[in-house]
């Protein structure tokens, strides 16, 4: 069976088919988008087959592309299902195991009363099911009748509100913050683009969020589209990337701001032909198109891995919104190291817009400039812990990535370490199965060895922990993160290096930048090569 799940899936579907034995049958699973919806529900119905006594699985999908994902998805799971398309001129449910139909084919009578014998209902995308037309599909199969029924989202949140009339329960939640430390997501660091002409004031709220026409005109009269441009040349001219505009005249606006300034781009919209927006992802796939501008139809089941840059250039006072945009630059893939999220910001205004923060339920507080969600996160703990911590450390104030003087590194596979000036490097490894830490010492002389004491801690202990220790073992010997040759250019040395060792390097990077990559590489392939002793 290809796609095995990952550990975070299993307990998913373990909590659906707990709670379905609670008396509750409409359940709810959060995934970040990147956690693979897809692959848990596709297990999920595999394994709920054998217990449906002969009647069958029904997923519901909001989109085309999500349903010719699904059935993929279902099949490579396990190739013996049969897999049954309903949606257009498709009708393929007769001798089917699991039907995958489109929302829109389900909500003609005569479709969905042909589709016999439903013993699961997989709702994907499932903050549209409190829409009329979900309910009256979900009452037909038996929703309120005692059928399970399970649904899947990145959000839960629904500008008009109606979702707990659907859901019973959240029975499984995972956080974006999660998949970051765990190195399932990329990090994302944010920058804002502020249009001191764009007045988001003038633009009316409905159905609570911002108009679409409206917040469009005010874009494009405001000049914000060349602004984008601009921005996109100055912080992201080597990145992939997508941008979200609130229409499509501002999406075909937006990708010719971005071919102006040299940059590829090609716009793709809802009621595009759908070969000509097959083609055009496909062009972005390949690299021969740079940026996507999209009036909002990639928000759900695009999935597109290399994209490191989301613009959200459709203001929106909508947090989930704001998570699907930016969601779709969060997936990891060779070679990515983060997203970038260029946040379009008008002069002062009367309506509280969604930012970076809004990616996590955590409270965290406000997101920073050149800061990414995990280093707000992370110093927002530290700065919550700084008071207990003191008394363990000597009392001596660590604030984790702000005030420190030690510069932070994390190798490709999210390991962090410190580098100590000679052969010698400080990091942390993670105790199988748990979200505590342990500090390891590497040397060349003498390899892997843990310290006399060797205490399992949560990760903002663990790294304050790893910092004092860098200082008692090697005062004054690590790697200052302020320091004033990390600002100059890199050296010839330095680049000649990257070449050797095959580091890409991306414009406009300082001395430190350099050094940093060539300490990730190196560390990367020391760690690499050993085997860690069991914690």
């Amino acid at each position: 069976m290809s796609f095995t799940p990952r550990p975070y899936q299993v307990d998913a579907i373990e909590a659906l088919r707990q709670g379905w034995t609670t008396g509750k049958n409409r359940l709810a699973v959060v995934l970040p988008t990147g956690a693979g919806k897809t692959v848990v529900f596709s297990h999920l119905a595999h394994q709920m087959l054998d217990s449906l006594n002969g009647r069958r699985v029904l997923v519901i999908a909001h989109r085309e592309e999500l349903i010719s994902q699904a059935a993929a998805k279902l099949l490579a799971v396990d190739p013996l299902l049969k897999v049954g398309i309903v949606k257009a001129q498709h009708d393929d449910h007769h001798d089917a195991d699991v039907i995958v139909a489109s929302i829109q084919t389900l909500a003609v009578a005569r479709r969905r009363e042909a589709i016999q014998d439903i013993g699961l209902i997989i709702v994907d995308e499932c903050h549209h099911a409190a829409a009329r037309t979900y309910m009256e599909v979900l009452q037909h199969f038996g929703a309120w009748d005692g059928v399970p029924v399970a649904g899947f989202t990145a959000t839960m949140t629904r500008v008009d509100g109606g979702l707990a009339e659907v859901w019973q329960d959240v029975v499984f939640r995972l956080d974006i913050l999660d998949m970051i430390s765990d190195g399932y997501l990329c990090d994302v660091r944010g920058k804002a683009i502020t249009v001191d002409t764009l007045d988001l004031n003038k633009v009316k709220t409905r159905g609570g969020d911002l108009v679409d026409g409206q917040l469009g005109k005010a874009l494009e009269d405001s000049g914000a589209l060349d602004a984008i441009a601009k921005a996109y040349v100055d912080h992201a001219a080597d990145r992939p990337g997508v941008v979200f505009t609130p229409t499509v005249a501002t999406a075909q606006a937006a990708a010719a701001s971005l071919r102006a300034v040299g940059i590829k781009a090609a716009p793709v919209w809802g009621d595009m032909g759908r070969e000509e927006r097959r083609s055009t992802l496909a062009q972005y796939e390949a690299g021969e198109v740079q940026v996507l501008t999209n009036c909002m139809v990639l928000t759900e089941g695009f999935d597109a891995p290399h994209t490191s840059c989301i613009v959200v250039a459709r203001p929106t006072k909508s947090p989930g919104l704001y998570v699907q945009m930016v969601g779709r630059g969060l997936r990891p893939a060779p070679g990515k190291r983060d997203a970038l999220l260029l946040d379009v910001m008008g002069a002062a205004s009367r309506h509280k817009l969604a930012s970076m923060v809004d990616l996590t339920e955590r409270e965290i507080g406000q997101a920073e400039e050149g800061k990414s969600l995990r280093q707000v996160a992370e110093e927002h703990v530290a700065n919550e812990k700084r008071r207990a911590l003191a008394a363990r450390i000597e009392a001596e104030e660590i604030n984790l990535f702000g005030s420190s003087a030690i510069r932070w590194l994390r190798t490709e596979d999210g390991t962090w370490f410190i580098r100590l000036t000679g052969a010698m490097f400080l990091f942390l490894v993670r105790d199988p199965g748990t979200r505590m830490y342990r500090m390891r010492r590497w040397t060349q002389a003498h390899g892997v060895h843990p310290p006399t004491d060797d205490v399992a801690r949560p990760l903002p202990e663990a790294l304050a922990w790893l910092e004092q220790q860098a200082k008692v073992l090697a005062p004054g010997a690590f790697v200052a993160r302020e320091a004033r040759w990390r600002r100059s250019q890199p050296t010839t040395k330095q680049l000649g290096l990257c070449r050797r060792l095959g580091v890409t390097v991306p414009r406009a990077s300082t001395a430190g930048d350099v050094a940093d990559l060539i300490d990730q590489d190196r560390v990367g392939r020391v760690l690499g090569q050993l085997i860690l002793p069991a914690a």
